[in-house]
């Protein structure tokens, strides 16, 4: 005897933790990504971790070659969040924000 099975498709969820130490997982909705990163001001944290700034000149090189123009900011250390100086400075000045993590 055969039975048939209902065919459903279901989305993956996903849980984006946040590695600060928090002690309860914080419920932050993921923003739209732009069509097209062409006249989008990108901003570039470099987290102080070996080798990362090597990834993001080459990432500058890509994103500038696509018509982005591209703002390079770099974090005291990379053992602790950036300053809040800095993460406003960020996000005044840029529409996205791309983190190195290297080693």
């Amino acid at each position: 005897m055969t039975t048939a099975t209902e065919n459903t498709t279901t989305t993956p969820s996903r849980t984006i933790l946040d590695p600060t130490g928090e002690r309860s997982v914080a419920e932050r909705a993921r923003l739209a990504r732009p069509a097209s990163l062409a006249g989008l001001t990108i901003g570039l944290l470099d987290i102080s971790k070996p080798r990362g700034d090597i990834f993001l000149d080459r990432l500058e090189e890509r994103l500038t070659d696509v018509g982005a123009s591209v703002k390079r900011y770099r974090k005291p250390t990379f053992s602790k969040p950036a300053p809040v100086d800095l993460r406003h400075e960020i996000a005044t000045e840029c529409q996205v924000v791309i983190e190195a993590l290297a080693d």
